[in-house]
């Protein structure tokens, strides 16, 4: 089976494509035959080291996949071959082939596309729950979205509105403005020029009652000066290059906060709240109340091209390797 493999820390154009043998599933795992995998910022960082995950070398990045159960090991009882499955794993996910442990595994939706099962689950499932369980975002709320077009801002766009909340864009080109536009945003502003006063503008001078900002840096230290009172940031990554370094005074003036999550982190601490997460999103995902958006779907050959777009943040949405 052929694998994209990281056999040293580098840029996404160090990565090889090689054949290695099939594995076999070992007790409680599940062979999977990938069908579509999902691209997400977090492989541009772990294949530099740069990501809280640490595998070791050589490992194939690739943290979502869809695809169909090819062999099961012992004691695995809920699945059987040829049942289609969707995973998220901490990485190996661009192969062919991967082994998944059967409590990482879920079901999918029956008539589900693998690319759409394969494009959501990291991205939505981040924004469920940094919106709904951590920063406890209401209906009538006002929500800032920075970084709008990237795979996370566009599902918090997405969930956002199905939450309730009146959702400001905030993306770098018309191009992906207007496809946020087409996600449910109330209002789109171009944050490349400054978005303090836009955004105290569109909220009568209040600001946003909860900013979700997956890029860090001087954007950060810019939303600090449009959050509302009682307001809450949600530090959900540095897709800008370096985290910000937070005033404590905004906070204090304000009485807001400063939330950082992982989502990683939930798997790891609360697997039954991560559970109920996803059958909430498969739940809204099978009656059509989100809409996952695929900008890029390259074969698994293409991986380092793929890795490089999200890089370069040439993606709207997600990339999907097929």
């Amino acid at each position: 089976m052929k694998a994209v493999l990281c056999k040293a820390w580098g840029p996404p154009e160090t990565l090889v494509v090689e054949d290695l043998p099939s594995p076999a599933p070992g007790k409680g795992r599940v062979l999977v035959a990938v069908h579509a995998a999902g691209v997400n910022f977090p492989d541009v960082l772990i294949i530099q080291n740069k990501y809280q995950l640490k595998p070791e070398l050589p490992f194939s990045p690739g943290s979502e996949i869809a695809g169909v159960v090819k062999r099961v090991g012992e004691g695995v009882h809920g699945f059987m071959p040829g049942d289609p499955v969707m995973a998220l794993i901490g990485w190996g996910g661009f192969a062919e082939e991967v082994l998944v442990d059967e409590a990482k595994l879920a079901p999918m939706p029956a008539g589900m596309d693998y690319t759409v099962a394969a494009s959501f689950g990291v991205t939505y499932a981040t924004s469920y729950h940094a919106l709904k369980d951590r920063a406890r975002l209401a209906p009538g709320e006002t929500l800032l979205v920075l970084g709008a077009a990237g795979g996370v801002g566009l599902a918090a766009v997405d969930v956002g509105k199905l939450l309730g909340a009146t959702v400001i864009a905030a993306a770098g080109s018309q191009d992906k403005l207007a496809v946020c536009t087409r996600m449910g945003a109330d209002h789109v502003i171009d944050y490349t020029k400054g978005f303090r006063d836009q955004v105290k503008a569109l909220t009568a001078d209040r600001g946003a009652d909860v900013i979700y900002d997956p890029v860090g840096g001087d954007v950060t230290d810019e939303s600090m000066r449009c959050i509302a009172p009682f307001g809450r940031l949600l530090i959900v990554g540095f897709t800008g290059g370096r985290p910000a370094q937070l005033r404590a005074n905004h906070l204090l003036i304000k009485d807001a906060e400063a939330i950082g999550f992982t989502i990683g982190a939930l798997a790891r601490l609360d697997p039954a709240r991560e559970k109920k997460n996803l059958s909430i999103l498969l739940g809204w995902l099978g009656a059509g109340r989100i809409h996952p958006h695929v900008s890029h779907a390259l074969p698994l050959e293409q991986a380092a091209e793929a890795l490089a777009l999200v890089r370069d943040r040439k993606v709207i949405g997600k990339a999907v390797l097929v």
